[in-house]
Parts: C-alpha cells; sequence; structure tokens
C-alpha cells in the first residue's frame, strides 16, 4: 500500500505518476477511464484536466505505446523504441515488412507532419501498399494508422496531444528533450526495478518477495474504489496471494457466465481488499448507477460518495447506504469478496 501511494501520502498526480512508473492508458470509460480513476484512488477528488497539462503544456509526462511515464523514464522507453527497430519479434518483423514494401507512404507521413504540423491520423490520407489481406486482424482496415503505430513504437513520430480524446501525430524530433543514450540492457534493468519498487512486495516462483526500499507500517483507515486496471491488483496471483482476493475483469466474458458483472471495482478499506461494486455513470443526467456490490461493503456509502464527488454525479442510485443517508435502489451484496 505504501509502495503504491495508497496510504493517503501522494501529494499531486506528479508525485503519483512519479511513484507508480507509469499510468496505462484506456478508452473504457465505465466509470471513468484508468489512467484518470488510478490516481483519484491515491489523491482523491483531483483535476482531471491536470494530466493534460502536465502532458501537453508543460511535457513532464509523455504518452507511448497507451501508457504515460514520467519524462524521466524517457531515455529508458528511448532504448525500447530502438530496439524495435531489430525485429526480434515475428509482429516487429511484420511491421518491418511493412515499412520495407511502403518507403514512399512513410516518407508521406513524415513529411505532412513536418509540413502541416501535428495532424489526426484522419487528416493524412493513405498511400499505402498492402502487404496483407484487408481482413487481417493485426492489419485492420486503415493503413495509416498501422503506418503511425509503427512509426510511433519506433520512436520517428510522438503523440503530442488529444483532441476528443483521438490522439494527435507529431514529429519524434523536437517533441521529445534530447536525453541520454541508454544501452538497452541498462534501460530494462532500471525499468524493471521501478516496476519492482511501486509493487513493493511482487510473486517470483510462488514466493512474495519484497523491494528493498519497500516499507512496512501502519497504513491510514481509508477507503476507496480501485480500478481493474490498478497495479495494486493487476497481477491477479498476486492479489489472491496477498488477500484471498480472486479476481478478474469480466466484459469480453459473455454476461450469462459472470460471476459479478462487466466493470466491477475492488473495493480498498486499510491495507486489504475487502470487496467489490459495479457502478456506472451516466454523465447526461449525472448519475452514479450502482448495479452490485459484495463483500464487505461496511463503507461503501463512504467509497462512493468520494467517487461522485469527483465525478461530478448529482445522484447515486441503487445503493442503499447502511449508515441511512439518502440514495435509491437496495444494494445486491450476495457473497463474500473472495
Amino acid at each position: 500500500m505504501r509502495a503504491q501511494a495508497l496510504d493517503g501520502s501522494a501529494a499531486s498526480l506528479l508525485d503519483t505518476v512519479r511513484r507508480l512508473g507509469f499510468l496505462q492508458i484506456d478508452p473504457i470509460s465505465t466509470v471513468a477511464p484508468p489512467q484518470y480513476l488510478v490516481p483519484f484512488s491515491r489523491l482523491g477528488s483531483y483535476d482531471r484536466a491536470e494530466l493534460d497539462r502536465l502532458l501537453w503544456d508543460e511535457q513532464r509526462l509523455f504518452e507511448w505505446n497507451a501508457f504515460v511515464y514520467p519524462i524521466e523514464h524517457l531515455p529508458f522507453v528511448r532504448a525500447i523504441m530502438r530496439r524495435r527497430r531489430t525485429g526480434k519479434y515475428a509482429w516487429e518483423r511484420r511491421g518491418t515488412e511493412f515499412l520495407k514494401a511502403n518507403p514512399r507512404f512513410r516518407r508521406y507521413i513524415l513529411r505532412e507532419l513536418e509540413r502541416e504540423g501535428p495532424l489526426l491520423s484522419r487528416e493524412l490520407l493513405d498511400h499505402s501498399t498492402r502487404t496483407w489481406e484487408p481482413d487481417s486482424r493485426w492489419w485492420g482496415s486503415r493503413n495509416v494508422s498501422v503506418m503511425l503505430e509503427l512509426l510511433h513504437g519506433r520512436g520517428e513520430v510522438a503523440v503530442v496531444g488529444r483532441r476528443d480524446g483521438q490522439r494527435v501525430w507529431g514529429l519524434a524530433e523536437g517533441w521529445y528533450p534530447e536525453v541520454p543514450k541508454v544501452p538497452l540492457a541498462e534501460a530494462r534493468r532500471q525499468l524493471d526495478d521501478a516496476r519492482r519498487r511501486a509493487q513493493g512486495v511482487w510473486l517470483e516462483r510462488g514466493e512474495l518477495r519484497a523491494h528493498p526500499d519497500a516499507e512496512d507500517g501502519p497504513v491510514p483507515d481509508r477507503v476507496t474504489v480501485l480500478s481493474p486496471f490498478d497495479r495494486l491488483v493487476y497481477d491477479r496471483d498476486r492479489a489472491e496471494a496477498l488477500w484471498g482476493f480472486r479476481y478478474r475483469l469480466e466484459m469480453y466474458v459473455p454476461k450469462a457466465k459472470r460471476e459479478y458483472g462487466y466493470y466491477v471495482l475492488p473495493l480498498l478499506h486499510g491495507d486489504s481488499v475487502v470487496g467489490r461494486v459495479e457502478p456506472v455513470f451516466d454523465r447526461k443526467t449525472r448519475e452514479l448507477r450502482v448495479l452490485g456490490a459484495w463483500g464487505d461493503t461496511s463503507r461503501l456509502d463512504e467509497a462512493l460518495a468520494d467517487l461522485a464527488r469527483w465525478l461530478g454525479a448529482d445522484t447515486i442510485l441503487g445503493w442503499t447506504s447502511r449508515r441511512g443517508r439518502s440514495t435509491k435502489g437496495r444494494s445486491r451484496t450476495r457473497q463474500p469478496a473472495r
């Protein structure tokens, strides 16, 4: 909890990202996208616009490969970008084949970004030569996006902004600051150490191991919800080993086979994961609906009140507070957290 900044010690959004090492980006916003919900679990009600400011105005964070990193990690990520050009894995070799088959298309993309400045992918034309069947799952249906992803992964173009949630692309040169060149092995060592330091404790060959910098001690008696992408529970085996909490994200499970729900959030109380809840935020009606709650929900009303305040919800529906606060509907507390 302390390593993950879930002990109430997170001072700011920037401090939180630095301590965690990264935020995972995902468009699913049943409640809020994980890049926003993960910091909420640590900071409480913060201004989500701050993430954009740190990314696009101050550039103290950067986006790469669907993750947000602190700028201090750029030398290590740059090493990974360079390695991707060697084609070690099959999917990288497919990308290399595509680039070799489309040199004019690549030059067109880079020339347009240099000439016109930052652009959305739909503002670029498709001049590619197909090397896969159009319906290939890896290929997709829009080769401009494939080219941009390849050039992004290899460090030639960068995400330099967002427009209505869509990535804005620009040349990496001039966007990324100059950083020292770090060997790949050292970059991986640094990133692995940062990941384990942020975990505090991890599972290795069936045994729990602690990082040398991990600090033991009491954790404040606070309650909050966690994103399904939160690193505290992302390693499902570790979560089960630490708390006896078996968790999986069931949005890709057929509805009839779900044990809990589509997008269920773990419930954190102090130093334990004690339950789970399925909230849905309706942005049009400003309603936070609770479709179900399981496990120890004795303080769920506090967590929901904090979440509603941060989201700007006017009403909480579907949850009957055990403390007598006025909400509508009834809870579906059916079984323990395990």
